[in-house]
């Protein structure tokens, strides 16, 4: 039914003096029927646009680093894999033009949530070197904590609580940091050159490329 706003008395989103009681309760009640919509439809579809966009960013980034540090490329020569990074480069500056922010609204006890886990995963990931078998597995752990799937290894049950703490969208992007670093990790584990093996430490040496790859998942 349509509504006259003029009739109502509705006008730069202030209600004027109206006739009645019964204008003012219709004009209401249109205006949060708009706004119901908006909130359901095209803000939340504005939102996960946006966050579509974001992941897109970083698939894109995620894809031109894996080429440039794939084995394939010791299999060409110097003038072909300088014309793949000359390329390769172009593309992830062209990328990394593109900023898409999406801002998660959080009380005070879901940023402290979020704080720990990111703390959690870091402590992971700054450990890489001492333990690369002990570092994955327990990368795997906080996966599995994330995941409705039944997990093939054991969960973190305490990750799983600081997870559960956290905003939902915040959930999301925990549990998209952990896919990639350990898919990240999977493909460094392929291009790993042992250069030396200390019996002593039982220590891994992992290229440089790979190291930095993972810490800035």
């Amino acid at each position: 039914t349509y509504l006259n706003l003029h009739h109502v008395g509705f006008n730069s989103g202030l209600f004027k003096s109206v006739s009645s009681l019964k204008d003012r309760v219709i004009a209401l009640f249109y205006y949060l029927n708009i706004l119901f919509g908006l909130t359901m439809y095209r803000v939340e579809a504005f939102r996960d646009a946006a966050s579509a966009m974001e992941q897109e960013k970083e698939i894109l980034l995620e894809m031109i680093h894996n080429i440039q540090n794939s084995q394939d490329m010791r299999h060409i020569s110097e003038g072909e894999r300088e014309e793949l990074n000359l390329t390769a480069n172009r593309l992830m500056g062209r990328t990394l033009t593109v900023e898409v922010s999406v801002e998660t609204i959080r009380n005070a006890q879901q940023q402290e949530s979020l704080l720990h886990a990111t703390k959690m995963i870091d402590e992971i990931v700054n450990k890489l070197l001492d333990d690369l078998e002990d570092a994955k597995m327990r990368l795997m752990s906080l996966y599995g904590a994330c995941t409705s799937d039944v997990p093939a290894g054991p969960i973190d049950q305490k990750f799983q609580s600081v997870v559960i703490g956290c905003a939902i969208e915040d959930q999301k992007k925990i549990k998209r940091r952990l896919e990639t670093l350990l898919r990240n990790l999977e493909n460094s584990e392929k291009s790993i050159t042992l250069l030396e093996h200390q019996k002593s430490s039982g220590s891994r040496v992992l290229s440089g490329s790979a190291i930095s790859r993972l810490k800035l998942s």
